[in-house]
């Protein structure tokens, strides 16, 4: 697969913003989609944030296999940073974003106190990818709409201080990197909605799922659809079996009634509509990267 370039001028200019907006803020809260912690995690973000005290917030673990954000949980601990797991839709967790950013930056206010500097509301930047669930989460935490919230990227085009008692936040617009130079990286990206699915054609980004369903949800599929079920394949042998995962498509579409005249199926609706259910939740709760798996979808640098 070819790199995919994707840096508009308005994100461009965010990280401008945000990397002169640094030196202001005590702590950063990184915002993750708990689907896809790796992916959604931006290493250009990691070069401006470097060493500023950071929580990490798992967002949309209401999609997420349950197994899997425990592990990823675990594994962001072991790497020694606070973790907030939540469900911004519901409310659930968010009560734990004060409490876990107060510990993380006990340290900053101990030096503060030493040295004698009064006490002063703490200034923390929220970063994220695009339509990872920043502004839903800064609207749950300020109990109002502070923020403008939508269901496609690049809602928040500004930055923007919203204060919640002895805490000030700075909403920062979505930010990806320059270039999306991994495959796994590029696809789930587009599946769960952090990208336009326009990226890349509707039928790649179902022949992509299927695949990594039919190594750890090989069921999935066919509980939904009642379709067959896809021969394991690794994730990276995509274009081999595509031979088999068309006819699956087409079987789910003519079961949904997506069929055009002349008795063709309409495999791009049909893509569309596993999309569509897989980021409601409707087809269940995934998650596209486990941590013991790593080392396959290691993240561009961001150059």
């Amino acid at each position: 697969m070819q790199p995919i370039h994707w840096f508009p001028g308005h994100m461009a200019k965010a990280r401008r913003e945000m990397t002169e907006a640094l030196g202001r803020v005590d702590a950063v809260v990184e915002v993750l989609d708990a689907r896809i912690p790796n992916a959604s995690s931006n290493p250009m973000l990691r070069d401006i944030i470097q060493k500023k005290p950071k929580l990490v917030v798992l967002t949309r673990v209401d999609l997420a296999d349950p197994a899997q954000t425990s592990a990823w949980e675990t594994r962001f601990r072991e790497e020694g940073h606070e973790v907030v797991l939540v469900d911004a839709r519901t409310g659930s967790g968010v009560r734990n974003i004060l409490p876990a950013l107060d510990r993380v930056a006990a340290e900053k206010r101990e030096k503060d106190q030493k040295r004698g500097i009064r006490p002063r509301p703490l200034k923390v930047m929220v970063v994220g990818i695009p339509n990872v669930g920043k502004s839903s989460l800064i609207n749950r935490l300020a109990g109002r709409a502070a923020t403008k919230i939508g269901d496609r990227p690049g809602i928040t085009k500004m930055q923007q201080w919203i204060r919640l008692g002895q805490v000030e936040l700075l909403d920062t617009p979505g930010v990806l990197w320059p270039k999306l130079d991994n495959p796994h990286v590029a696809h789930t990206l587009a599946i769960t909605g952090a990208i336009k699915s326009d990226i890349l054609d509707k039928e790649s980004l179902f022949a992509y799922f299927s695949v990594w369903c039919s190594t750890h949800y090989p069921t999935l599929l066919r509980d939904r659809y009642d379709v067959p079920v896809l021969p394991p394949t690794p994730w990276s042998d995509v274009a081999s079996v595509w031979g088999e995962v068309e006819p699956l498509l087409e079987a789910i579409g003519k079961k949904r009634g997506m069929v055009r005249g002349g008795g063709m199926v309409d495999t791009e609706r049909a893509a569309e509509l596993v999309l569509r259910e897989l980021q409601t939740g409707k087809l269940g709760r995934v998650t596209l990267e486990w941590p013991e798996e790593e080392h396959l979808f290691a993240s561009s640098d961001g150059d």
